[in-house]
């Protein structure tokens, strides 16, 4: 079982190797992570996952009034399949909704069966296309979450 917490400073590191690894096309710098750990970016919120005493997955979600958007979630390849990405997701819901928002977005890879398939099976919808929208040239499906129908 894991547990979900906010980040600390001490987690700057691990957070983006993880970033590293699940997205080597656009990982977040450290920097820009440290920042967002620490509470320097308006509405930015970051959370770890840890299992086993060790951090294995993170989600970054900015809250600004009714919307929240899921700007990133992963976990170790060698934590997979373990309900972590899910403890995640619920944790992200709760406090997303506990701020105030109605819904939650995202966005993933059209190639990433994974990722879609786990969110289609959360309740998400695709509402919009984004083309070319990856440094690498894939396509982005842009989905969303009623956060007032989500949980009850």
């Amino acid at each position: 079982m894991s547990a979900v917490r906010a980040a600390a400073d001490a987690d700057v590191d691990r957070i983006a190797e993880l970033e590293a690894e699940a997205f080597p096309h656009d990982p977040w710098a450290r920097g820009y992570l440290a920042e967002a750990v620490r509470g320097a970016l308006y509405s930015v919120e970051v959370l770890v996952a840890e299992a086993d005493a060790a951090v294995v997955g993170h989600a970054i979600t900015s809250t600004v009034y009714e919307i929240a958007e899921l700007q990133r979630i992963a976990v170790t390849a060698t934590a997979r399949r373990r309900g972590i990405a899910t403890a995640l997701l619920d944790t992200v819901q709760d406090r997303a909704s506990q701020a105030g928002a109605e819904r939650l977005l995202l966005e993933v890879r059209d190639d990433n069966a994974g990722a879609i398939a786990f969110y289609e099976a959360r309740g998400f919808a695709q509402i919009d296309r984004r083309p070319r929208y990856y440094s690498d040239g894939a396509t982005a499906i842009v989905y969303e979450l009623e956060l007032t129908e989500a949980r009850l």
